[in-house]
C-alpha cells in the first residue's frame, strides 16, 4: 500500500481543500493512504515530521468548497523557513532537517500544492525529495505560472474581486465618483484584467504595460459617466513615486479634480466559497497528480493545456516564463508567467474602449 503525503505551501486560496478532497478519495479508491504535512514545510523542521492521517471522513464533500486549507499553509513570522535559514547561513542544516523528516515519515510520495515561488523552490532545493516521489499541483489567485492555462484558485479571485467591484459601482453613481481598486496579483497582472474586464472597469492597469498618467486621467474626464471603477493591479509602479499604486494613481486624479476614492479588497480575494469551475479544476489535478504517482513520475507539475490536464517537467516550468531572481533567498530563480501583449482579454478591453495603457 503506497503511503501518500499532501503538503500546502504559499499564500492559501480557495480550491485548496477541494483538491485534498480529490486526492484522499482518488488515493483511497487506489487502496493508498493519505497524510497531511501541518503547516507546509514548518511541519517538517521539528524533531519530528507533524501529520496527520486523512480519509474521506476527515474533509466531507460539504467541506469541499470551503476556502483555505485544513491542513495549514505555514505561519509567516516563523523563524524556521527557507528564507531565514540562506540569511543565518544556516540553509544546509534546514534542507537536511527536512530531508530527515520526509525520510522518518516514510512517504512513497508527497504532492506538493503551491505557488509559483513554493514549486520554483522545490525544484531548486530538489535533493530534498530525491527520496520519495515529488508531484507539484498549481495553485495562485495570480495566474503567475507557466505552463498552465489556469492555476486553483483564480476563478474564485475573480469572481471575489468582480463582486467586489459590481457592489462598489452602485456606490461610485450615488456619488458620482470614481473608484481605484488596488488587486492582488504580485508582477501580474492577470487578476485585474481579467476582473477589470468582468466588472466593466473604464481603465485597467497592469505591469506589463506602461500607461501614461496624463492620458489616463483625460480617458477618465472624456468618460461617458462621471462615476466607474479603475482597476489597478499591486503590481504597477508610478516613476519617481513610492507607495501603493492605487493611492499614488488617486492622488494625481484627485489634482485633476476628478472625485475618487481608494478601495483595497485583499484577502476576501483569496476568500470566498470555491466557484464550480475552480473545484472542476482541482479534482482533475488531483486525479492527475495520483495518475503520475501510479505512472512512477517525479518532479512533475500538473498542467492545463488546451482543455487537458497533463504533466510538465519543474525543470521546464522554472525555465519558463520570466524567470527572476528571488529577492530574499539568493541563487534562486522564480518563474513567473505574465500577461501577453497578444492576450485576447487585453483586445476584448481596448474594444470596449478600456484604457489599459500604451500598447500601441
Amino acid at each position: 500500500m503506497k503511503k501518500i503525503g499532501i503538503m500546502t505551501t504559499g499564500g492559501d486560496c480557495s480550491g485548496l481543500n477541494t483538491a485534498i478532497y480529490g486526492i484522499v478519495i482518488g488515493a483511497a479508491k487506489r487502496g493508498w493512504a493519505t497524510y497531511g504535512i501541518l503547516d507546509g514545510t514548518d511541519g517538517l523542521v521539528g524533531a519530528e515530521p507533524n501529520m496527520i492521517r486523512i480519509t474521506p471522513d476527515t474533509l466531507p464533500p460539504e467541506q469541499m468548497p470551503v476556502a483555505g486549507s485544513i491542513l495549514r499553509n505555514g505561519n509567516v513570522g516563523v523563524t524556521n523557513n527557507f528564507e531565514r535559514a540562506v540569511q543565518s547561513g544556516k540553509l544546509p542544516q534546514f534542507t537536511k532537517q527536512l530531508k530527515k523528516n520526509l525520510a522518518a515519515a516514510k512517504l512513497d510520495a508527497l504532492i506538493l500544492i503551491g505557488g509559483n515561488g513554493s514549486i520554483s523552490l522545490a525544484w531548486n532545493t530538489r535533493d530534498i525529495y530525491s527520496d520519495l516521489q515529488l508531484i507539484c499541483i498549481p495553485k495562485t489567485i495570480d495566474m503567475d505560472i507557466p505552463l498552465t492555462d489556469r492555476t486553483i484558485g483564480f476563478d474564485t479571485a475573480v469572481s471575489q474581486l468582480t463582486g467586489f467591484c459590481d457592489d462598489l459601482m452602485l456606490t461610485a453613481r450615488s456619488h458620482h465618483r470614481w473608484f481605484v481598486v488596488q488587486s492582488m496579483g504580485r508582477n501580474s497582472g492577470a487578476l485585474a484584467l481579467t476582473s477589470g474586464v468582468a466588472c466593466g472597469a473604464t481603465a485597467i492597469l497592469i505591469p506589463e504595460i506602461k500607461f501614461d498618467i496624463d492620458k489616463l486621467v483625460t480617458h477618465i474626464k472624456n468618460a461617458p459617466t462621471d462615476y466607474g471603477i479603475i482597476m489597478v493591479s499591486e503590481g504597477v509602479r508610478l516613476r519617481g513615486h513610492s507607495g501603493d499604486a492605487a493611492t499614488m494613481i488617486s492622488r494625481k486624479l484627485t489634482a485633476a479634480g476628478i472625485a475618487n476614492r481608494t478601495a483595497f479588497p485583499e484577502h476576501i480575494q483569496r476568500a470566498g466559497r470555491t466557484t464550480p469551475n475552480d473545484r472542476i479544476l482541482a479534482i482533475s489535478m488531483a486525479n492527475a497528480a495520483l495518475d503520475a504517482v501510479e505512472n512512477n513520475e517525479t518532479y512533475v507539475m500538473t498542467a492545463l493545456q488546451n482543455g487537458e490536464i497533463t504533466t510538465v517537467g519543474l525543470d521546464t516550468v522554472v525555465s519558463s516564463g520570466h524567470p527572476e531572481r528571488d529577492p530574499n533567498i539568493t541563487g534562486l530563480n522564480i518563474s513567473n508567467a505574465m500577461v501577453d501583449d497578444d492576450n485576447p482579454l487585453l483586445i476584448a478591453a481596448d474594444n470596449m474602449g478600456i484604457y489599459i495603457g500604451e500598447t500601441k
